[in-house]
């Protein structure tokens, strides 16, 4: 950032993140983790170390992970089409282009796979077998 910005003490960073971070971070998986244990501000997500933390990530081969990489980037290349588009103005859900969506959904199958998710799973199935992954890496 320039040295005009000043960053609040809710700013958070992921040392050594790489596009395989990114990818399971920005998957429907982790934002179905997000909505059942994140803090709330008013009605936004309150994202914190220990969603992050506590988060059970997928076992992967680096075969996955480099799959997943490459998804995640056409993630990015998606949104490098909308320059003078924002975040907010990218994700609306009414007005979403459809590269993005189709990068997202694309994406999200192959975590849903390295989960070993069906493609018909629930959100709230989803949720309760990421707790019992935390749960049995909490009991180690």
């Amino acid at each position: 950032m320039p040295p005009e910005v000043i960053a609040s003490n809710a700013t958070l960073i992921a040392e050594r993140a790489t596009l395989y971070h990114f990818g399971i971070l920005t998957s429907s998986v982790h934002m179905a983790w997000v909505r059942a244990v994140c803090g709330r501000l008013e009605m936004r997500y309150r994202y914190s170390p220990s969603v992050y933390n506590n988060f059970p990530w997928p076992d992967a081969t680096d075969e996955q992970k480099a799959d997943i990489e490459k998804l995640a980037q056409a993630i990015l290349d998606a949104r490098l089409l909308f320059p003078d588009s924002s975040l907010a103005d990218l994700y609306d859900p009414l007005s979403m282009p459809p590269k993005l969506l189709k990068a997202h959904r694309t994406l999200d199958a192959a975590v849903m796979k390295l989960y070993g998710f069906d493609s018909n799973v629930t959100e709230p199935e989803i949720v309760a077998e990421l707790m019992e992954r935390y749960k049995g890496l909490a009991s180690k």
